[in-house]
């Protein structure tokens, strides 16, 4: 590639808000990711979870559940607007560099695969050449589009249910491998996890990759309308989007209850649950953005904002942590703690790489594993230290 290739987005060039939204959405990517290995091997027939436990995970379930992976998803299809309008702009071939970019996303999802069974970085690199396709496309295409998405949602996870799905029960006989003391046992279980657990488990290969690809479009469409920049002047559609997606929340929840209570059974032919997850992140999101704007909670912000500054750096090392800290390889913990270690580690680790993420940034211009992914991606030497 040419030597005036555009040089990618600079650390004083970068949408704030956004970079908040993604450590935010890191810090519930540790906590749920850490809180999986509670859940491992457990049998729930027998397991009776004391007061503080129950309290723990239907906290955990509200607020952090499959929110920061749709997060994540919604700022994915934003940052790929962004990427793709910058290339643009200078002139080059915008759909080969962003195909060889989602090429080396994969080549470190199968390096992070092995540290951890759930990666998310496959499914982007993947879903990202999907997303291609809506490049030239308008934000009323790719709104529409996602609108369609996400009215099949219920109907295919519904469908999906109805399917055999025995990839679960092949996972769990994969567990030994984990709890191994060799380091390659160990990294042999992420990756045929990742792939019984995702890969051919047809919740996720399904259901669960379309509601990434409504999160991209919807992040897509968010950019065209240039909603994150000048955030203070968007602050009605904040509080508009605040206060409609958590009455949307409150009315599934306490339609779900009705559900139960009453045992209707036509949702088993249109499942609402992704869409009480998707309203829940919404709000969530919103609520950030309309903190942020207020000006209060600045040292907070700051945090969220250095963090998501280094996300694939931060992701990939909290997998790395948990490995030695769960696997036989390491300390061996796996399920055997109490439900409130795995949260007080989660919160541990995302503080001092907080700390490490100041420190970093400080003397550098990108996180080291950004700085090796964009070097690859652009095809030319990139000045890591600042001057």
């Amino acid at each position: 590639m040419e030597a005036s290739l555009n040089q990618p987005i600079q650390q004083n060039q970068r949408t704030i808000i956004v970079d908040v939204l993604r450590g935010w959405a890191l810090l519930g990517v540790v906590l749920m990711n850490y809180f999986d290995f509670f859940t491992l091997g457990r049998n729930w027939e027998t397991f009776k979870p004391d007061t503080l436990t129950n309290v723990l995970m239907y906290f955990t379930s509200i607020v952090f559940a499959a929110k920061y992976w749709t997060l994540l998803s919604l700022l994915f299809g934003y940052g790929f607007a962004v990427l793709m309008n910058n290339v643009k702009e200078k002139g080059h071939n915008a759909y080969g560099f962003f195909a060889g970019r989602m090429f080396w996303l994969l080549v470190l999802a199968f390096i992070n695969s092995a540290l951890f069974f759930g990666d998310i970085l496959k499914d982007y690199a993947i879903l990202g050449l999907i997303l291609l396709l809506f490049y030239r496309s308008s934000a009323k295409t790719a709104f529409i589009t996602s609108i369609v998405l996400l009215l099949a949602i219920p109907a295919i996870s519904a469908y999906v249910n109805t399917l055999s799905n025995d990839s679960q029960n092949v996972f769990v006989k994969l567990f030994p491998l984990y709890r191994s003391h060799n380091l390659l046992n160990v990294l042999w279980f992420g990756l045929k996890g990742t792939y019984f657990a995702e890969m051919i488990s047809k919740p996720y290969l399904y259901t669960v990759h379309v509601v990434m690809f409504c999160c991209f479009l919807w992040g897509f469409s968010l950019y065209k309308i240039n909603f994150f920049n000048n955030l203070n002047s968007k602050l009605k559609y904040i509080k508009r989007a605040f206060w409609i997606s958590l009455a949307v929340a409150i009315f599934l929840t306490i339609f779900f209850q009705l559900v139960k209570y009453f045992k209707w059974d036509f949702l088993k032919h249109y499942k609402l649950g992704y869409w009480l997850i998707l309203s829940s992140m919404l709000f969530i999101a919103s609520a950030i953005c309309w903190l942020y704007v207020t000006g209060k909670l600045k040292g907070f912000f700051a945090s969220l904002e250095v963090m998501g500054k280094m996300t694939l750096t931060n992701y990939m090392t909290q997998n790395l942590i948990g490995l030695f800290i769960f696997s036989g390889f390491g300390f061996g913990v796996w399920n055997t703690m109490p439900i409130w270690f795995y949260l007080l580690l989660a919160l541990l680790v995302y503080t001092l790489q907080v700390y490490f993420s100041k420190w970093w940034l400080s003397k550098y211009n990108y996180g080291p594993v950004e700085w090796i992914w964009r070097q690859l991606s652009y095809r030319k030497r990139l000045p890591l230290r600042k001057v």
